[in-house]
């Protein structure tokens, strides 16, 4: 089995893929550890946060094989291979641009471009996705995830933006191969206050909250 599978196992098995966007570099490796503590092991740092490609270094070499680290908000090639050759283990983009998509394949890295419509969901998956980022998640709720699994069952979708504790399970009932979640694990009060415990705790909440969901769907 090749490593870049071993990690798409990761994402599938694990369910949640938390997202850290923030304005400071000071705090992203104990936010990393904070959620990892949770027990989520799929990290993503957004390239939008100052210092977000040495944190994933960081983290890559700190933390291998206790955390699978990507990098996020990747909007052209150039970042994405800069964001690979940093440790990044999969690259999230907030659309799609297909020679995003064709770097992750040259380096064996999972490709998880942002798309909202069936034609642009189908396009990215065609194009080589492993998961296609459906944003904003919330325009539609959680039915659309069923929609869009009905002519389309072999797409991994992840659904992203506005998913929290109290919706999560519902959008994995509803065909989310895994959800993506930030500002309800992380928002700028923790970070403001190196509040961990809250992160940890809150993280914990939403493991428990997939695997329930996922257990009622057996």
């Amino acid at each position: 089995m090749s490593a870049n599978q071993d990690n798409m196992d990761h994402i599938l098995d694990s369910g949640i893929v938390a997202i850290i966007r923030a304005d400071r570099s000071d705090v992203l490796i104990d936010t990393v550890h904070a959620i990892h503590e949770g027990g989520i092991s799929a990290i993503e740092i957004t390239l939008t946060t100052p210092g977000a490609l040495d944190a994933i270094t960081t983290c890559s070499r700190e933390m291998a094989g206790k955390i699978l680290i990507g990098a996020g908000t990747v909007l052209d090639p150039e970042t994405a291979r800069a964001s690979i050759l940093a440790g990044a283990e999969f690259i999230v983009a907030p659309a799609l641009n297909p020679k995003v998509i064709e770097v992750c394949r040259r380096y064996s890295t999972i490709a998880i471009p942002g798309a909202l419509t069936p034609t642009e969901i189908l396009t990215a998956w065609e194009c080589g996705a492993d998961f296609v980022k459906v944003f904003p998640a919330t325009t539609f709720g959680p039915g659309y995830f069923r929609d869009i699994k009905a002519p389309l069952p072999q797409v991994n979708l992840i659904p992203t933006g506005g998913v929290s504790l109290e919706n999560a399970g519902k959008f994995m009932a509803e065909g989310a191969s895994a959800v993506a979640v930030g500002s309800c694990l992380v928002d700028k009060t923790c970070i403001a206050n190196k509040d961990w415990t809250t992160v940890t705790n809150r993280a914990r909440d939403l493991v428990e909250t997939v695997r329930k969901a996922r257990q009622e769907m057996t």
